[in-house]
């Protein structure tokens, strides 16, 4: 039952794909009231953050573009959830109470846990770290080198950005260069990085042990230098959760069941990247993300409606990286995320990138218009802030 006998409170903590898809689509049902609450008052489009580092992208929409008008939306941080109470506490001081909630809380850069590397090295795993790069690389001259620690796709892609934009760019791999893509559809990425110039060092010996101002030392004893090192190995999720005294697992994130409700308290469920289901963790990605947000916004309506939520099936077709604004590798999967030996490469598979995350957004763009069309400020000029009591 709702506190409110006229409305059933939702809470969405979080304003990625995830939580943005949810509250569109819980939204949508009458005698439903979405609350989402994110930090920021922009939508960051993560898989583009590392245009943003060169210039290319901007990587932020106005939340008048994805969020319908029926969502609320609080620019706060979440502290606590109070689950026996059905409350949330904000770092601004108020109080959300809720009948359901949505933990979409994200991810980002992880804790290298390496001597130095919080202290010297960038990350792009979120906007503001994004953005201090980019503002470092700008008044770093051209010609000074820079080192990407971390061969994962957000590695990939950052090295490819840099390289096509001028710069020397070393790749430390710290083992395989792009560990989550089939043998085959490494090959492309190789010849690629090649091609623009990036010196890519694979190998357990390239494991990043120590991170200095002017360099990274290696597991094998070699010094790597450069001007500005950019941190891209690895995510870690908010300890939220873990504060608030529901089970996660070793990672930090929510644990859930297969309709994605927590296992300790059937008002909660998670979305995107700081969930995981039991027995059946996958790839942090946008891809998982949209479609948690629809999973988890209907274990909700279901409940609503009286009925028991469905497990939520993922389906995968695959991994897409651009490597430069030029060329790119799309690598296919099985539905369950396996990777197969089909891949595309070179500038079809650059459109195919840029085809997915322009159709992740309007996706967005669609939920909210089915929302109640744009947001409004109160002003009347664009999103609603609602800042609680």
């Amino acid at each position: 039952m709702s506190r409110n006998s006229e409305n059933i409170e939702v809470v969405v903590l979080g304003g990625g794909y995830g939580g943005v898809k949810a509250a569109n689509r819980l939204a949508r049902r009458a005698g439903v009231s979405v609350t989402l609450v994110n930090p920021r008052p922009d939508f960051v489009e993560r898989i583009r953050l590392h245009q943003l580092v060169t210039g290319s992208d901007d990587a932020v929409e106005d939340f008048e573009e994805v969020l319908g008008r029926n969502v609320r939306l609080v620019v706060d941080t979440a502290t606590l959830i109070a689950h026996a109470e059905r409350r949330v506490s904000l770092a601004g001081g108020g109080n959300l109470v809720y009948d359901h909630l949505v933990y979409a809380v994200g991810s980002g850069a992880s804790a290298p846990g390496v001597p130095g590397a919080a202290e010297f090295a960038h990350t792009v795993a979120d906007l503001d770290g994004a953005r201090r790069l980019r503002s470092t690389l700008a008044e770093t001259p051209a010609t000074a080198p820079v080192t990407v620690v971390g061969a994962g796709l957000t590695g990939v892609e950052t090295a490819a950005e840099l390289a096509e934009a001028g710069r020397h760019v070393t790749l430390v791999c710290g083992g395989v260069l792009g560990p989550s893509l089939h043998a085959r559809g490494r090959r492309p990425v190789a010849r690629r990085l090649a091609a623009l110039g990036v010196r890519v060092l694979e190998g357990a010996g390239t494991r990043v042990t120590e991170v200095t101002r002017d360099a990274v030392r290696l597991a094998d004893g070699r010094d790597v230098t450069g001007a500005v090192t950019v941190w891209t190995a690895g995510f870690r999720v908010p300890d939220l959760a873990a504060r608030s005294g529901l089970s996660t697992d070793a990672h930090g994130r929510l644990v859930t069941d297969p309709t994605l409700t927590s296992v300790d308290d059937d008002r909660i469920v998670a979305a995107g990247d700081a969930g995981v289901i039991t027995g059946r963790p996958f790839r942090m990605s946008c891809q998982a993300a949209v479609q948690l947000g629809t999973g988890a916004a209907d274990t909700i309506l279901r409940r609503i409606a009286g009925k028991s939520p469905a497990p939520v099936r993922l389906l995968f077709a695959g991994q897409c990286l651009s490597l430069g604004r030029e060329e790119g590798v799309t690598q296919f999967s099985y539905p369950d995320d396996r990777v197969n030996a089909l891949h595309l490469s070179g500038r079809s598979a650059a459109g195919v990138k840029e085809i997915a995350c322009r159709s992740t957004l309007r996706q967005l763009v669609a939920g909210a218009r089915k929302a109640g069309s744009r947001a409004v400020r109160e002003d009347g000029s664009g999103p609603r802030r609602n800042v609680p009591a």
